[in-house]
């Protein structure tokens, strides 16, 4: 064992009261300030991830889209093409359009997505989604009228004023040729089951419709317009979309989750690189005590410093004693830190003590996801910033004369 650690050790425990307390302050403020980042940071990684899940839950991992906005007629082999490849889960293909809506009671526009329920139900997480009525287009009987069933977006069905087996009326004009006297298709339908995915985006526009029922609504004939795919390793759609473009001859758009909404997940990395500099300030706070603490430690130890030198220690030997002794602190703080933001993760995750209005949220509580990455790069950072604000203490102690030191 080096004799500076040793010394170093003693001094983190030794000294007058105002600065052993002092001491003790300083590894505090840096365990608070490590605890706060490591919390802030999981709560934020928690967020995401239910964002995340959410959105996948709706749009999938990779989207194929037809180039130049044309159909995709072969739609039955694409898929099976697509399900063929590795990682992918499964595939399913789906038309979307936009159109006009109306009920009884009010009018409003409309993203309307053609589905096949199974095979959607392996790409998506609508059947999951579903607060009221059947994850089915089974047709009704209404006014002597037999008419299929549709899936909707509990916000707009709250804004159309609909419940499950009220009729609604969907409206499109494409395929139309607007220079003569076109007039809009009219396709009626009955709710059969409400969803909420938590994203108003899909929710107040949203409504689903069978596969046959938006091909001839929007008269495309045996086409759709797109298809997408669920993998089974979602940080892996970058490689496999690579893969899938090889497959399909490049006669595709592929895109992956993270580029269809990059935007999105852009913010939310950019957001939590400005949360973790702007809580790493905490432990540069901090670090300013460790400067004074060991300030005081060496006004307090001259007569040892100067014993020290005169017995053989090199004013490197002393660095080291005060270094050990700032990056001690440092080491306590984050240990510290480490165990009060897991401790307040579980508590939180157990107890859900923050809770959020569901009504104005999409959860009902912080979830907290801790990654091992975020910690010990909290941990790094505070270690050097302790290590930085040691050095200046450290290199006055260093410089200290033994002879001014023995005449006092």
């Amino acid at each position: 064992m080096k004799y500076e650690s040793f010394i170093a050790r003693r001094y983190l425990s030794s000294g007058r009261f105002f600065v052993s307390v002092s001491t003790w302050i300083t590894a505090l403020g840096v365990m608070l300030g490590v605890a706060v980042v490591c919390f802030v940071m999981s709560l934020h990684n928690g967020f995401e991830t239910e964002i995340r899940t959410r959105l996948l839950g709706t749009t999938s991992h990779i989207s194929v889209f037809p180039l130049r906005d044309e159909l995709i007629e072969d739609y039955e082999e694409l898929v099976n093409q697509l399900e063929a490849i590795d990682g992918v889960v499964a595939a399913s293909p789906f038309i979307y359009y936009k159109a006009a809506v109306s009920s009884a009671s009010a009018g409003d526009g409309a993203v309307i997505r053609g589905i096949d329920l199974e095979q959607e139900r392996g790409t998506a997480n609508i059947s999951r989604d579903l607060i009221a009525g059947e994850y089915s287009f089974e047709p009704a009987v209404l006014d002597d009228d037999t008419i299929p069933g549709l899936l909707i977006g509990n916000a707009l069905a709250d804004r159309l004023g609909l419940y499950l087996g009220e009729p609604i009326l969907l409206y499109s004009l494409s395929g139309e040729d607007l220079h003569r006297k076109a007039r809009p298709r009219v396709a009626k339908f009955h709710v059969t089951g409400i969803f909420e995915t938590g994203m108003f985006e899909f929710d107040a526009q949203m409504i689903y419709i069978s596969l046959a029922s938006a091909q001839k609504l929007f008269k495309i004939g045996n086409a759709v317009t797109a298809a997408h795919l669920k993998l089974d390793d979602i940080y892996k759609s970058d490689e496999t979309a690579a893969v899938v473009d090889s497959v399909l001859g490049y006669r595709y758009d592929v895109v992956p989750w993270n580029v269809l909404h990059k935007n999105l997940f852009a913010w939310i990395a950019i957001e939590k690189k400005i949360l973790f500099l702007g809580f790493i300030l905490i432990v540069v706070v901090a670090a300013f005590s460790i400067i004074s603490t060991l300030v005081m430690l060496t006004m307090e130890k001259r007569a040892e410093i100067g014993i020290m030198k005169t017995i053989g220690c090199t004013p490197a030997s002393i660095r080291k004693i005060f270094v050990y002794k700032g990056l001690a602190i440092g080491l306590i703080g984050v240990l510290g830190g480490w165990a009060l933001a897991l401790a307040a993760a579980y508590i939180q995750n157990r107890y859900e003590l923050i809770s959020l209005s569901p009504e104005i949220y999409f959860i009902s509580y912080l979830p907290i996801e801790t990654h091992l990455l975020d910690f010990l790069l909290a941990g790094l950072v505070s270690l050097a910033v302790c290590f930085l604000a040691a050095l200046y203490p450290a290199t006055q102690a260093a410089r200290l004369s033994v002879i001014e030191v023995l005449r006092q």
